[in-house]
């Protein structure tokens, strides 16, 4: 599903809680895919975010009436989204043995045409080196084309510091990328 307008979340929200389901399979159909993002920039973890966001979006369904601002509803499920992956790396911290650092992935151990395991293993150790705040811009900038003004509203931040989040993780990920994937990173030049 594409993205909702504003007036079709509010007349979904509404719909969900005069106490329609579909139309809650609807918005999280519709905001699935960047809540998903916004757990993976904070837990680094491909399978953990699937687990953060499902949970997440429990937590709005139970917590829906508490959304004042349902024409804000995006910036509202994505810090429902945040505050539990925070809480899920927390948690995760007590299980885990030691973390280990990403494994560092080198031209020489790529092949010539690197396979999409290589390019995914090269990118999910480039983007560990983001902050989390760069992670979730350049992943929703990038992957759901959302704009400026759209990220700021749901980061809670500044269309100056979204741009500015996503000029440094550009610049980090092309530095950690070059070496491992010169071809991809330099646009195939």
């Amino acid at each position: 599903m594409s993205r909702l307008s504003v007036p079709e979340t509010v007349a979904l929200i509404a719909q969900v809680r005069a106490g329609n389901e579909a139309a809650f399979g609807a918005l999280v159909a519709a905001h699935l895919r960047p809540a998903y993002l916004a757990a993976l920039a904070i837990v680094c973890r491909p399978s953990d975010a699937d687990d953060v966001a499902q949970d997440a979006f429990l937590i709005a369904f139970e917590r829906l009436d508490s959304c004042r601002e349902p024409a804000r509803f995006s910036g509202w499920l994505l810090r429902i989204v945040r505050n539990h992956a925070l809480n899920w790396v927390a948690r995760r911290r007590l299980h885990d043995v030691l973390p280990e650092p990403p494994e560092q992935i080198t031209n020489a151990s790529a092949p010539t045409e690197p396979s999409e395991p290589v390019v995914r293993a090269a990118l999910l150790v480039a983007l560990s080196t983001l902050t989390p705040p760069q992670r979730e811009v350049v992943l929703l900038h990038e992957i759901e084309e959302w704009s400026h003004a759209e990220i700021a509203a749901a980061l809670e931040i500044s269309e100056v510091m979204s741009r500015q989040h996503l000029l440094v993780a550009r610049r980090r990920l092309r530095e950690n990328l070059t070496p491992v994937l010169p071809q991809e990173v330099n646009h195939g030049t």
